[in-house]
């Protein structure tokens, strides 16, 4: 009888970690009593999969239960989140965050866009241009461009280097999302011909931008190209939907 019990037990172990071990794309929005909830960078830790918050706050990202979620932005603080049973049940789930107490205002440049830093120069011609995400990599992981601050075996054993290495990639989504959105404005393309659902047109755009070759093919911009690689994208990203 007692191994007959611990069969029926293993049994249900084992059923009950299928049952929490399933991924779903879960459609999040973020809450914030003041201040922008665009562009929060959204990390599943445990996937490593990524995401970004539309204008709205809204975001899609695959995880299961005990993913841990983590939330960043200029203007906001960190938050950090565990995903739960009832998560995946629900039609969307709210993510409070706080506004930082001290929010830089944006400052443009753009009067006289001939004086730079090589017309000054400052800077010589040819030297390699990085953006904000990546610039911070390169300070944290060279002894060359960060001379008098934390050693970057110091970074790399603290966990720093592979945290912004994650930002570079977070960067590199966004902007691949912004050409998306650039070649295809109207919602008409994805609804009638690849036959998604109008409030998974943004879910389906973080879905393609995470396939490494879809990205490299947004980059040159070749709608052939680049409709070639998501119709098949599409009928994958339906299946997972409909077998939710």
């Amino acid at each position: 009888m007692r191994k007959f019990d611990f069969l029926i037990l293993f049994v249900l172990c084992q059923f009950s970690y299928g049952q929490t071990g399933v991924e779903k794309l879960i459609h999040g929005k973020i809450s914030v009593a003041s201040g922008s909830v665009e562009g929060v960078n959204i990390m599943n830790l445990v996937n490593e999969k990524s995401s970004m918050s539309d204008s709205n706050g809204e975001f899609y990202i695959l995880a299961k239960a005990d993913d841990l979620l983590v939330f960043s932005a200029v203007n906001l603080e960190y938050h950090r989140r565990s995903i739960e049973e009832s998560d995946l049940k629900s039609d969307i789930v709210i993510i409070k965050m706080i506004s930082k107490t001290t929010e830089l205002k944006e400052v443009q440049v753009n009067n006289y866009p001939e004086i730079n830093a090589v017309s000054l120069g400052i800077s010589p011609k040819g030297i390699k241009k990085y953006t904000p995400a990546e610039r911070k990599l390169a300070t944290a992981s060279s002894m060359r461009l960060n001379p008098m601050g934390l050693d970057p075996l110091l970074n790399a054993i603290s966990g720093r280097t592979k945290m912004l290495k994650k930002d570079v990639e977070v960067e590199k989504k966004l902007r691949s999302l912004s050409i998306m959105n650039a070649l295809y404005t109207d919602d008409a393309y994805f609804t009638q011909t690849l036959k998604i659902p109008a409030d998974y047109i943004k879910g389906f755009q973080y879905y393609c931008i995470e396939n490494n070759g879809f990205a490299e093919a947004l980059k040159t911009k070749n709608k052939t190209k680049i409709e070639f690689l998501i119709v098949p994208l599409a009928l994958q990203f339906n299946k997972i939907r409909t077998e939710e």
